[in-house]
């Protein structure tokens, strides 16, 4: 029989493998709770102004096209994503800037000038030059970006997850 103050080999090995299981055990949790709780604590939008060009080479009254590329990078991957928007200037300079994403499934609506509507080529929506559900399943109208025109420069506001 051991003694209160004597250690015995078995019970030395246990406490070490006790200690050090315990240590392996941290340092591969730690990293897979924090893969699990990132996305919550994490998930902060971002956002970005996005200069779209001089106002003047937007034609009045007829919605024009602009695509461009945003890039994130978390830790060690990088994504890519290609965005595309609808110019429509008015006649006093008022601009609204439309989403191409149908609000259905998210398709990509293109404009048709001989209709004057955007067509969704999924589910054959159609939405009108400002946007508005004209037919089809979309539940709401296209997406607005938000604007802004500094002395002649046209720039919108990406949002960011």
């Amino acid at each position: 029989m051991a003694r209160s103050g004597n250690v015995t080999r078995r019970g030395f090995i246990t406490s070490v493998m006790a200690f050090a299981g315990s240590i392996m055990g941290i340092v591969v949790g730690l990293p897979i709770i924090g893969y699990l709780v990132s996305p919550a604590i994490g998930g902060r939008k971002t956002d970005s102004w996005i200069p779209v060009g001089k106002l003047d080479t937007y034609p009045v009254g007829v919605p024009t096209v602009f695509s461009f590329t945003r890039s994130k990078i978390n830790g060690w991957e990088k994504t890519t994503n290609s965005y595309s928007v609808y110019v429509l200037r008015g006649a006093n300079d008022e601009v609204k800037v439309l989403s191409n994403v149908c609000t259905h499934l998210g398709c990509r609506v293109s404009y048709s000038k001989d209709t004057d509507t955007y067509a969704c080529p999924c589910h054959d929506a159609r939405f009108d030059r400002n946007g508005v559900v004209l037919s089809g399943p979309p539940p709401r109208p296209l997406d607005q970006y938000e604007s802004k025109n500094d002395n002649g420069t046209l720039s919108i506001r990406v949002l960011e997850s």
